[in-house]
């Protein structure tokens, strides 16, 4: 099920973004998640996120982050990941916008694959200056189905 995340999600959230973040990108120092993760909780706080929850205790196994047309990330729980959470996340997000943009690193080939497999194209290729290493930006548009 998908819902709208709860202020009482707000912890667990941010335990599937740090955890993610640290396994997704081993080429980032993992202190630099570790710093940024209070004010990455006033953020979530404040964005539209959208929770995946399953099992007898809705246990939430992914989540989605949308700023108007930017997928702000896509997280999955290490545990429940290759399971189809990822696209089910993706696929709300699609069914309620023309237009999809997010930035992925260049490194993180496992992301940048799924989303070309979803039909995202590189638009550009960018720097992240908190990180210093390569991103591309990418986008999706309906009209561009077949």
């Amino acid at each position: 099920m998908i819902r709208k995340m709860q202020e009482e999600d707000l912890g667990e959230v941010a335990h599937i973004w740090l955890d993610t973040n640290l396994k997704a990108h081993s080429f980032i120092a993992s202190q630099y998640w570790k710093d940024n993760l209070a004010a990455v909780k006033e953020q979530l706080a404040q964005a539209e996120i959208f929770v995946y929850e399953e099992g007898d205790k809705n246990k939430i196994k992914g989540f989605v982050g949308l700023q108007d047309h930017y997928i702000a990330g896509i997280f999955v729980r290490s545990s429940a990941q290759s399971g189809g959470i990822g696209k089910i996340l993706l696929d709300y997000s699609k069914s309620s916008r023309e237009q999809l943009t997010l930035s992925v690193y260049q490194k993180n080939t496992r992301a940048v694959k799924f989303y070309q497999r979803e039909g995202f194209h590189i638009q550009r290729e960018g720097m992240d200056e908190n990180t210093g290493e390569k991103e591309y930006e990418m986008c999706w548009d309906r009209s561009a189905e077949p």
